[in-house]
């Protein structure tokens, strides 16, 4: 983390989420949104086939809409059985969230391209996604302004830690500093994609959280700047020392100079906190590189 305006590494990497920019829980333990309908889950008689990785995208307005409300409702029904079993303890998401976050994801890559279209498609969707949609498309735009400053690293990824080992981490450091648990799950996502990102910054910014050494040394509490839990308490030291909770606005601003940067990680963090599902979505989307030549290519998940 630096007190200079930098490109968050994921973001450089054409993070996971909605295309050539990135796009990531005040009450983790509470759900919010309308129960998805039964016949439209991943199991069960009803059930359609899971989309495949590189499953045709609809090409209509209409199309999309409709193909972005049946991905997320089923989504959430296959996060809820993924989760009700415990199952968030392991690393690794379940086949069916696997393909069902990497499809919604796709679509939501595919608005990313044409923001015009975007506006259209949300315009059509139902209050129960409608609100989700227009803040993921936005915090895509904000990102998207953000300037590379410098040549983008080579993008190393890993697999990460524990969605629950995650939450438990938010949790700690909200208690110990007052910052809320979903803008830290917000950073964690956009800087490092929740930490599957293991490429240090142009800037040498480093970790899940990506701090500089420097920074780290006065912030990280005598941690691990590569360690999940120790990362998010010293993000969370650092925007405690900017002022969070009570100026939470001013302190992501210190984290990263950019008033995009603090709208998208509001919004994402608005999310989360909404519905908790939306966390495990974030969590189970992949992470997208551009090459040298221009091209964008994803390099994580199922083939």
């Amino acid at each position: 983390m630096s007190r200079t305006l930098r490109v968050p590494i994921a973001l450089l990497a054409a993070l996971l989420v909605l295309g050539g920019a990135a796009v990531a829980l005040a009450q983790l333990g509470g759900r919010g949104g309308p129960p998805a309908s039964k016949t439209t889950g991943p199991t069960g008689p009803a059930a359609a086939p899971l989309p495949t990785p590189r499953a045709a995208l609809a090409r209509t307005d209409a199309g999309l809409a409709a193909a972005l409300t049946r991905t997320t409702r089923r989504l959430r029904v296959a996060i809820e059985a993924w989760t009700a079993l415990g199952g968030a303890r392991s690393a690794k998401p379940p086949r069916a969230v696997t393909l069902l976050a990497l499809h919604q994801q796709r679509l939501y890559r595919r608005l990313a391209d044409d923001p015009d279209r975007a506006d259209r498609v949300v315009a059509r969707l139902g209050p129960e996604l409608r609100a989700e949609a227009r803040d993921i498309v936005l915090a895509r735009a904000a990102l998207g302004r953000i300037k590379r400053s410098g040549r983008p690293p080579t993008v190393r990824t890993a697999a990460a830690a524990p969605a629950e080992e995650l939450r438990r981490a938010y949790r700690a450091a909200q208690q110990r500093f007052g910052v809320p648990r979903e803008v830290l799950a917000a950073v964690n996502f956009v800087e490092s994609a929740f930490g599957r990102v293991r490429s240090a910054s142009e800037a040498g910014a480093r970790g899940p959280m990506q701090f500089l050494p420097a920074t780290w040394r006065q912030y990280g509490l005598g941690g691990d700047i590569d360690d999940p839990p120790d990362a998010i308490l010293g993000a969370a030291n650092y925007l405690y020392a900017s002022g969070a909770p009570g100026r939470l606005r001013r302190a992501l601003f210190a984290y990263n100079r950019s008033a995009d940067y603090v709208s998208a990680i509001l919004r994402f963090a608005r999310r989360m906190e909404a519905d908790e599902r939306t966390f495990y979505a974030f969590y189970s989307w992949q992470v997208y590189v551009r090459t040298p030549a221009g091209v964008v290519r994803r390099v994580t998940g199922p083939r």
